[in-house]
């Protein structure tokens, strides 16, 4: 019945509620998501199937879901000194997110390529990353950095073999003390200043030797980081001038004999959104610290924990705009206006598509970076194709992520803007991966860097593109302007590098789809990115794409 003839027969009852969406209830985050599930598969993942589906299961539990709110709705505390004047330095969390933490922990989200070396382990801890990144995005950052710090502390083998143990461990234990009395550690980095930002090079911070100091030698620290996420981790990558230059450190909190380092927290950053995530910025007074990596080239060290926590920022977009579109169906599957369900208008069916196009190509691109991760170690073409991919999903993924999750929002209406729909925490979490680890310019002319001094990986990126030629008409049209025009934006250098970087990563997101994805949404993608005539906005999808195809293949496989 009509909701007027409703009103007419029954009397207007302000306490009756109708015409609202049911609570959404997911079983299953991984099964249910068919784009994640079938990359898992191809990027030889698919051993892990197992333990993706129990944490998808917990991940789509009612229990999950209040530890993400809880943990938002209680942000961290810092408490500097105690209450006889002595500085403790210590950040107070919800449990809830001591709770998150614990989970991810145990699944190995931060250790598991270290922990079982094997075909697809960066897939598989991807994926899981992927989907509590969609229960809570903020303890994401402490999970992404302790995976990243390892690879980094390899080149030391002594540091290594004394800290990756706890670095790997399945305990989660919060709480300052030596490292050694710790079932599992934590790690966090430290590289911009409030003086230079994204250019490093203009860092302060000083590292005097102590006694004859050297390759391995202790330092002493002095100076300060503007941004320091996660402070309460249990030791840090830091970047400080040594009498080499620039160089890469390795800072614990506590020392062994249970004495704060000279870390102090000077305040935590009110932030816009990964606001269960203490940021902070801190100083250092003579904290002890080991060199990492050569004297002097401190970047290049510390871009192996770098390019690790990129993938992450890929991988986490491509997890909020997975929930920001299940929401969106979910919403238009139930909502009725003018006679009709929402989902069956066809302008809202339009915008539903494109956002679930967005969303599958943001996923296919992030596993697909993933797996070449895995592979990287023993095919240089790999290793080659993600130097220069993981800058294109960096920028492009995260670039699309608020726009893609804003629309999403829009999709319902006044209800998408409080805060009980979870709608506006997703969409204040969408900027944060554009903006940490590189900033929009500072990944596009990283990708013109990597052409421009390793030409490999421009033709491991063109060997990618060229395994879908043929596959659509207007991916090959693309591709060849692309061609044509790319010596033209090179010549013009840095004022273009957003420009080529965007259609690089478009062209890389389509030929994942031509070849992995169903044939119906594959040419909607090609339709709606790369033909000339498209439109800007979502929901601006041509006439002859099948929008119903697109709209079951995002629908999760739990819901009617």
């Amino acid at each position: 019945m009509a909701t007027a003839e409703r009103l007419e027969a029954r009397g207007h009852d302000p306490d009756e509620v109708f015409n609202q969406p049911p609570p959404l209830k997911q079983e299953d985050l991984f099964g249910d998501d068919r784009a994640l599930v079938e990359a898992v598969a191809r990027e030889d993942g698919d051993w892990a199937a197992p333990r993706l589906h129990q944490l998808g299961r917990l991940a789509a539990s009612d229990e999950a879901t209040a530890w993400g709110i809880q943990a938002n709705a209680h942000p961290p505390v810092l408490h500097t000194h105690d209450r006889f004047g002595h500085r403790i330095d210590e950040v107070e969390f919800h449990p809830a997110w001591h709770r998150l933490l614990e989970v991810a922990v145990e699944h190995a989200v931060h250790a598991l390529p270290w922990r079982e070396p094997r075909p697809g382990a960066h897939v598989a801890r991807a994926a899981a990353f992927y989907l509590l990144a969609q229960v809570e995005a903020g303890h994401g950052c402490p999970i992404s950095m302790t995976h990243a710090i390892v690879p980094a502390l390899r080149s030391e083998p002594a540091l290594a073999a004394e800290w990756v143990p706890g670095l790997t461990s399945l305990g989660y234990e919060p709480g300052l003390r030596p490292p050694a009395d710790k079932r599992g550690l934590l790690a966090g980095m430290g590289m911009t200043e409030r003086q230079g930002g994204s250019d490093v090079r203009a860092n302060t911070t000083r590292a005097d030797p102590v006694a004859a100091g050297g390759p391995g030698g202790e330092y002493v620290l002095s100076g300060h980081k503007w941004f320091c996420s996660a402070p309460m981790s249990d030791v840090f990558l830091v970047l400080a001038q040594a009498p080499q230059g620039l160089s890469c450190f390795l800072l614990p909190r506590v020392l062994p004999d249970g004495s704060l380092n000279g870390f102090h927290i000077q305040r935590l950053k009110d932030k816009l959104g990964n606001r269960s995530n203490a940021s902070s910025e801190v100083e250092f007074h003579g904290a002890w610290a080991r060199l990492v990596g050569e004297p002097g080239r401190g970047i290049r060290t510390i871009l192996e924990m770098v390019n690790h926590t990129r993938l992450d920022c890929v991988v986490g977009s491509a997890a909020g705009m997975r929930q920001a579109v299940v929401q969106a169906i979910h919403h238009a599957a139930h909502r009725r206006a003018f006679g009709r369900l929402l989902i069956d208008q066809p302008l809202m069916r339009n915008v539903l598509a494109d956002l679930a196009l967005e969303s599958e190509a943001a996923t296919a691109l992030g596993l697909r970076l993933a797996g070449a991760f895995d592979r990287a170690g023993a095919n240089p073409q790999e290793a080659a194709f993600r130097r220069l991919a993981t800058a294109l999903g960096k920028f492009w993924v995260c670039k699309r992520g608020p726009a893609m999750v804003g629309e999403a929002l829009e999709c319902l209406g006044g209800n998408g803007y409080v805060e009980e729909s979870t709608m506006p925490r997703l969409y204040r979490e969408m900027p944060l991966n554009a903006i940490w680890e590189g900033s929009g310019n500072v990944i596009a002319l990283d990708a013109l860097r990597a052409m421009a001094r390793e030409p490999e990986t421009a033709e491991a990126f063109r060997n990618e593109l060229l395994l879908a030629k043929g596959g659509d008409s207007r991916y090959d049209a693309a591709l060849k302007a692309f061609e044509a025009r790319q010596g033209e934006d090179e010549a013009e250098g840095e004022a273009q590098a957003r420009r080529m970087v965007e259609r690089m990563a478009l062209l890389l997101q389509a030929s994942l789809l031509i070849r992995h994805s169903p044939g119906e949404l594959a040419s909607a993608f090609c339709a709606g990115r790369l033909d000339p005539g498209r439109g800007l906005a979502f929901g601006t999808l041509p006439a002859g794409c099948d929008l119903g195809a697109i709209l079951s293949r995002s629908w999760p496989l739990s819901q009617p």
